[in-house]
Order: structure tokens, then sequence, then C-alpha cells
């Protein structure tokens, strides 16, 4: 699942059932990092936690990347609904810490637009 500039996960979720695709978080992240806006927050989501007996990549595993990459990471099922709720708090409250460090707006500051362009011809009035 290649991304592009336009098209990025909230969370980055991957199957825990399927080797390859856990194979390609690393690859996902460095693509977030080269066209997401600076500072994106990032969570794993290992889905499909209900199918136990398909397991092919283990919770230690998949943890142990997202803390070598500095990410949350929630195990998930969104069949049975295990932890789909953590894993939305868990996005919102990094989201919240990283607005919190960062400088308030202040709304003293007016932005400004220039609109350059031709001067239209003026007539009569407004219907000719």
């Amino acid at each position: 699942m290649p991304l592009n500039s336009l098209q990025f996960p909230g969370p980055l979720h991957t199957a825990m059932t399927y080797q390859e695709s856990f194979n390609n978080v690393k690859q996902w992240l460095n693509e977030i990092d080269r066209y997401a806006s600076e500072n994106v927050n990032k969570l794993l989501v290992g889905n499909k936690s209900d199918l136990a007996s398909k397991k092919v990549v283990d919770t230690q595993t998949a943890k142990a990347i997202a803390d070598e990459i500095g990410i949350p990471f929630v195990e998930t099922s969104a069949k049975n609904a295990t932890n789909v709720d953590e894993a939305f708090m868990t996005m919102a409250a990094e989201i919240k810490n990283r607005m919190a460090s960062q400088p308030a707006m202040t709304s003293t500051k007016l932005t400004t637009v220039q609109m350059k362009g031709q001067p239209l011809p003026q007539s009569g009035c407004c219907c000719s």
C-alpha cells in the first residue's frame, strides 16, 4: 500500500496475521515522514487480534518496533471491538500533547492576503 502526498492513514495499521504487511511498516513510516507535515502524530495499530490462531506477528515484536521508532502501539480487533476506542483515545491524547507543547496562536495576528490582477473595466451599470 504505497502512500502519496495526498493519502495518509491516521493511525498506521497492519494486520497481525500478515507478515508481508508488517514487513512494510518501516517503509510506510518513511513515506509518512517524507510527505506528511512535520511532527505528524503516528500510531502503530496491530489489527485482527481476534484471529489468534492465524497470528504471525507476535505482540512483543510489534511493540518492539513501535518502541524503536518512538510511536505508541495498540493491538485491536474491529470485529469484536477490542481496543478500538483505546486506539482512538491514544491518538487523540498524542495530538493533544503535541498541540499543548506548541506555542499558542494569538488572535491579534491578522493575516493579509495580497490580491493582484487587472482592474475590471467599469461601464455605466452592473448588467452591461
